[in-house]
């Protein structure tokens, strides 16, 4: 109920933002965008945008490219060649301003831990020239309760909602969350999925790099598969690689045992299934390729194969 509920939320702000204009405008492009280190391209001729108002969850192995391309977006990295434009600008050369509209969620703030919540945000807040208020920050991020607490007293998950707080405190256009929940328990990372959602629907742009796939499908608008360098295919999690068009597999329990059928038309089978017991299938199942299955084979693991997903 929840995926279901989330997808309909992701597909209804998808629908506004074309309404209101949004796919007009992008907030993030690069085109044949390069880096190298040595002899090996870490980014390799990468053509990527990103419309205002989006989720976009970068998706690809270790050592594809995600990181240094995320750097480079956010100005901390020189590119090779190619073209970059974030905001409107040439990240390579934005300025004070520039760097004032984009917010970044940092990976910790270590240096920082003998201070109470309160102090770092306001401590963060100076660096911004129009930051909202850091107490409403804090609210917003549900660390109210914990403003008076020292950060080092704080658990993995609180601190990862101050990491997100210094990030917004700017009242940023476009925020860059890198791994965001790596090292939650699934609590904390339902909760902070929650927060994420709620900045998406207050009109922030968000670029999302993962290694959770589910974690991609319940946030993001898009999904971009990166591998080697290169953007391997784009699109909405629910249509990525032909997904909502693969065959299903139908599977029951029958007279003599288990039985599973594939069908690009599940619902009939199913209707059949049905006339043919009178009640209820037993076993009953239908499954589809889950997006990991689809990434996996975007990046050149197996390929799919009939019986190959439950």
């Amino acid at each position: 109920m929840e995926a279901q509920t989330t997808r309909v939320a992701v597909a209804a702000r998808a629908a506004l933002g074309h309404a209101v204009g949004m796919a007009a405008e992008l907030v993030i492009e690069t085109e044949g965008l390069h880096k190298r280190y040595g002899a090996v391209s870490a980014v390799d001729g990468l053509d990527l945008n990103m419309q205002r108002g989006e989720v976009l969850s970068l998706l690809g192995p270790n050592g594809a490219g995600k990181t240094t391309t995320v750097e480079i977006l956010e100005g901390y990295r020189k590119r090779d060649g190619g073209v970059a434009r974030v905001l409107g600008e040439d990240p390579q050369r934005g300025g004070e301003a520039w760097r004032a509209r984009r917010g970044v969620v940092l990976q910790s703030c270590e240096d920082v831990v003998d201070l109470t919540v309160l102090e770092c945000v306001r401590h963060f807040s100076q660096f911004y020239p129009a930051p909202a208020n850091p107490e409403d920050v804090i609210e917003r991020v549900g660390l109210t309760a914990k403003k008076n607490a020292r950060i080092r007293s704080l658990s993995g998950g609180q601190r990862r909602r101050l990491d997100v707080a210094l990030g917004i405190v700017g009242q940023p256009e476009l925020l860059f969350l890198d791994e965001p929940t790596t090292g939650f328990d699934p609590e904390a990372r339902r909760s902070f999925w929650d927060l994420v959602r709620d900045l998406a629907r207050e009109g922030a742009s968000i670029l999302l790099t993962t290694h959770y796939l589910d974690e991609a499908e319940a946030l993001a608008d898009r999904v971009a598969v990166i591998n080697h360098g290169r953007l391997v295919e784009t699109g909405p999690p629910d249509e990525l690689g032909g997904r909502r068009d693969r065959q299903a597999k139908v599977s029951w329990l029958g007279p003599n045992g288990p039985e599973e059928e594939w069908t690009h038309e599940p619902t009939r089978l199913v209707m059949q299934l049905h006339a043919s017991f009178g009640s209820e299938v037993p076993g009953l199942a239908v499954a589809r390729p889950s997006l990991e299955d689809i990434y996996l084979e975007l990046i050149g693991a197996p390929k799919l194969k009939e019986g190959s997903y439950e």
